[in-house]
């Protein structure tokens, strides 16, 4: 998959965990943000993707960003499969 995904979470966060085990189940690389101990991550989930809940989930693809708050594992599956894979043949 070449869209990049983040994951803005908290500490002791079950739907944080549940979210994780998702993702690492399917193979699915993300990179995770805890706004518990980042500020900064903090400021950008509610103020950028203007959530206040974790867990949130951001699929960047190109210039395109979807945004999923809450583990919402059927949206997800919906999202991911879309979501363009670096070995996506195109036709010139």
């Amino acid at each position: 998959m070449s869209a990049r995904i983040l994951m803005f979470t908290q500490s002791d966060c079950l739907s944080c965990e549940l979210m994780r085990v998702f993702l690492e189940a399917r193979g699915i690389a993300f990179e995770e943000r805890n706004i518990s101990a980042d500020r900064e991550a903090y400021r950008t989930m509610i103020e950028k993707y203007d959530s206040e809940e974790t867990p949130t989930l951001v699929v960047i693809s190109g210039n395109a960003e979807e945004v999923v708050v809450g583990f919402d594992p059927v949206r997800l599956d919906q999202l991911l499969a879309s979501a363009p894979s670096s070995d996506a043949v195109t036709e010139s």
